[in-house]
């Protein structure tokens, strides 16, 4: 008897479950919520360069979001975190987003790229070459 509960009650589940999945109105006629926006912009990554990752010259504007921008984009990990510190520091919350930083130098960048911090993990040759971090530390590096 415990086994056809059981059994009925997995039968049930499983079509509650599959009927959820398939877009099945809500029970006893309640409105489904509006439809999907877009994505946020951390999200929509910029499609990488095409050519050579290992000859100078890239955008480090262009290289920053796409090898960063999961992170360093508005509404990404690392823009909330340290959009949290620079307002503990007494700053504008605008200071979270890297780009608009002016207190970075490059070596400090490429250092913070290849080592990490606090939540950051290191990035490697393979992840960002060292031409493509040259690139992006020029662009993030206004301190000089």
């Amino acid at each position: 008897m415990k086994r056809v509960v059981l059994a009925s009650a997995m039968i049930v589940l499983g079509a509650s479950v599959a009927l959820a999945q398939a877009g099945a109105p809500a029970p006893h006629g309640a409105p489904m919520g509006p439809p999907p926006g877009p994505p946020p912009p951390y999200q929509l990554r910029p499609a990488y360069p095409d050519g050579d990752r290992l000859k100078p010259g890239g955008d480090g504007k262009v290289l920053f979001e796409a090898h960063c921008g999961y992170c360093h984009l508005p509404g990404g990990m690392g823009t909330n975190l340290l959009t949290k510190q620079q307002m503990m520091q007494g700053r504008t919350p605008d200071q979270g987003l890297l780009a608009n930083r002016t207190d970075l130098t490059g070596d400090y960048v490429k250092a913070v790229v290849r080592n990490g911090k606090g939540a950051m993990p290191p990035q490697t040759k393979v992840d960002l070459t060292d031409v493509e971090l040259d690139a992006v530390a020029k662009y993030l590096g206004k301190a000089g």
